[in-house]
């Protein structure tokens, strides 16, 4: 089974971090071999907005630690004017634009979102959501 990973799950994945569940962990590795692994460009944008707020550190230039996670084997996804304009027609979604551009690009490609955001796993839409803590 394919994934779009949420921006908290692709830096827990690549800091190797114990935040990421066991079971979250294994079905990504397991994707990684036998499906695709899917990030939104937008979560590669908001990593660069973190570290720039200094809200979070990493060991290698942003753009080092994007090819790093592409090395892995994760596919990145452009965003497109399909996913922008389905982003602002998610019903009672909360209004951080790049959680509805990720939200957007799970929903185009059918498949579920690995990510620990409340926010998110507690939305009533048609997402399928993962809980990356699990």
């Amino acid at each position: 089974m394919s994934f779009v990973l949420d921006t908290n799950t692709l830096i827990w994945l690549l800091k190797d971090s114990d935040r990421l569940g066991r079971e979250a962990e294994r079905r990504i590795d397991e994707a990684l071999r036998s499906s695709r692994v899917l990030v939104s460009a937008t979560s590669f944008w908001e990593v660069a907005v973190l570290v720039t707020k200094g809200r979070i550190a990493l060991t290698v230039p942003v753009d080092q630690w994007r090819v790093e996670a592409l090395q892995l084997g994760i596919e990145e996804l452009s965003l497109d004017g399909e996913i922008a304009i389905e982003s602002v027609a998610l019903p009672d979604l909360h209004a951080d634009p790049a959680d509805r551009f990720i939200v957007a690009t799970a929903l185009k490609l059918g498949v579920p979102l690995v990510t620990s955001d409340a926010r998110l796993l507690a939305w009533k839409g048609p997402l399928v959501c993962i809980d990356a803590r699990v």
